[in-house]
């Protein structure tokens, strides 16, 4: 393999090489044959790397379905914990919606508990209005009806 020289961009250590090579091949006769030898060895080791048979690994039946049963079996494991996930959070919502039902239930009967006692001071502040004379002076006004009544 030969390169040829072209013109353009070369420095001068190009120039120096490929003037050095000549001469270096003319002083030395046995390094040619020796660098041609080394070339064609290294172009039959790399065709014959190249170009030997591979063989090819087949997976056996067995391995084949030992893969296949564990990516089913990952693909449950996985699909279990997420529906196992959704089913919790679903029973979450659900107890949280029971609690809220509960708490609106004791909140409902707690405001009617307030309402009764609220309407119980009512009658008895209706009751206390509603009379002509305080209490203790009651006594008095039965004297002064059965008086009158005579």
């Amino acid at each position: 393999m030969r390169f040829e020289h072209k013109p353009g961009k070369n420095t001068g250590e190009s120039e120096e090489r490929t003037a050095r090579e000549p001469a270096q091949s003319a002083e030395d006769p046995t390094l040619d044959p020796v660098l041609s030898d080394f070339r064609a060895s290294v172009h039959a080791w790399s065709d014959a790397v190249y170009n030997r048979p591979r063989p090819i690994a087949v997976a056996s039946r067995r391995a084949v379905w030992r893969k296949a049963a564990a990516w089913s079996l990952g693909s449950m494991l996985v699909i279990g914990a997420a529906g196992g996930s959704v089913f919790d959070y679903r029973h979450q919502q659900e107890a949280a919606r029971i609690a809220a039902a509960r708490e609106a239930r004791q909140q409902r009967a707690l405001a009617e508990e307030h309402e009764r006692e609220a309407e119980k001071e009512l009658a008895k502040v209706d009751t206390d209005v509603a009379r002509e004379v305080p209490n203790a002076m009651e006594p008095l006004a039965q004297l002064m009806t059965e008086d009158n009544s005579q």
